[in-house]
């Protein structure tokens, strides 16, 4: 395995991250606990999840993944070996009231999280994604709609939100915290006011990223790397999309993409004839230098100058394999040039 550090603090992270949100509905604590043993064993230290995990988001189904990462540190005693990070998400209103980015919201996710972990401290706390300011991500990828807050409104709740994680961090119950699904103009603002506050700034931002989605490759990266913001992708293939198992069409056993209408639904950008056409010559691609089409996806994501650690996932430890796999694959030149070349030809598919 391969090891960076984070932002700009001393804690050590594996270049691969383990993504845990299939775990309560799609995979069994038992599942989870397999592909725990594993990626612990081979060398993956740093694993994210989120007080709204399992996905997909439901009343029941919330809670349920940092339950599993719980009873798995109570069993093994492994804790100390792990970068845990979690999440505090908002509006989702079966979980709080009013469930928003402010103080009393974000004490109280933590202490939830903290107890569902069986842990007495956070090592990545993030902030899913901007409250009271609208959002861009899932099916609003194509659109951006704000909320019709003042700056001083949107100002305001990010001093809160930052005067929280400041005691938090006094508290020792974080060690250390970021943002998800968040702008740059967000990323901005949290960092300009952090230096005002002389409070630490976000040390990484995880944001959706792929060979099909390289919208951060411009404005994100650019203060990912003046910031020295470590960049975290999550969906490196595209919600299973680069595998290429969709290629015969769309009905994939127990994918997210296709397990109801519902999903059907929310999920459908993803499959449309330009991604189909994108992906197609990404595979192929891959395999005329004899790569796994999802190794590659994953060590192209690896090979970016602002990206730490892609977060991978996978409801089988045969899928989870491949996935850590990618840590031993370079991709040279050659390879490296095509890509750009496809995505000439397909920029951002969905």
């Amino acid at each position: 395995m391969q090891y960076t550090t984070l932002g700009t603090t001393d804690i050590k992270i594996s270049r691969i991250c383990l993504g845990t949100m299939t775990w309560g509905f799609q995979n069994t604590q038992e599942d989870g606990f397999v592909q725990m043993d594993y990626a612990l064993d081979q060398g993956v230290n740093f694993w994210d999840t989120s007080e709204m995990y399992a996905v997909p988001p439901t009343k029941e189904t919330y809670g349920k993944t940092e339950m599993i990462i719980g009873n798995w540190f109570a069993k093994t005693g492994r804790r100390d070996e792990v970068v845990l990070a979690s999440k505090v998400t908002p509006e989702m209103p079966y979980m709080r009231e009013n469930n928003v980015i402010d103080r009393a919201n974000i004490l109280a996710a933590v202490e939830t999280s903290l107890k569902r972990l069986q842990t007495d401290r956070i090592d990545l706390y993030q902030l899913h994604w901007p409250s009271n300011r609208g959002t861009f991500h899932f099916n609003n990828a194509w659109g951006y709609t704000p909320k019709k807050n003042s700056k001083a409104e949107l100002v305001d709740n990010q001093v809160e939100a930052l005067e929280t994680l400041g005691e938090l961090l006094k508290a020792g119950k974080i060690r250390t915290w970021g943002l998800s699904n968040e702008t740059a103009w967000g990323l901005c603002q949290y960092c300009e006011l952090a230096e005002k506050m002389g409070l630490p700034k976000p040390v990484s931002l995880q944001n959706e990223y792929s060979l099909l989605r390289r919208r951060d490759d411009l404005n994100i990266s650019e203060v990912c790397m003046i910031e020295q913001i470590d960049y975290l992708p999550w969906s490196p293939l595209a919600m299973g999309v680069l595998s290429g198992k969709y290629h015969e069409g769309p009905e994939v056993s127990n994918s997210r993409l296709t397990w109801d209408e519902k999903s059907k639904d929310r999920y459908g950008y993803r499959l449309t004839e330009n991604v189909q056409k994108a992906t197609s010559a990404y595979v192929e691609l891959a395999r005329a230098h004899n790569l796994d089409p999802c190794q590659m996806a994953i060590a192209f994501c690896m090979s970016r100058p602002f990206v730490a650690s892609p977060i991978i996932g996978a409801s089988s430890l045969d899928q989870l394999k491949i996935n850590i796999g990618a840590i031993d694959v370079t991709l040279n030149e050659e390879i490296l040039s095509a890509i750009d070349a496809i995505n000439k030809n397909y920029p951002d598919p969905f």
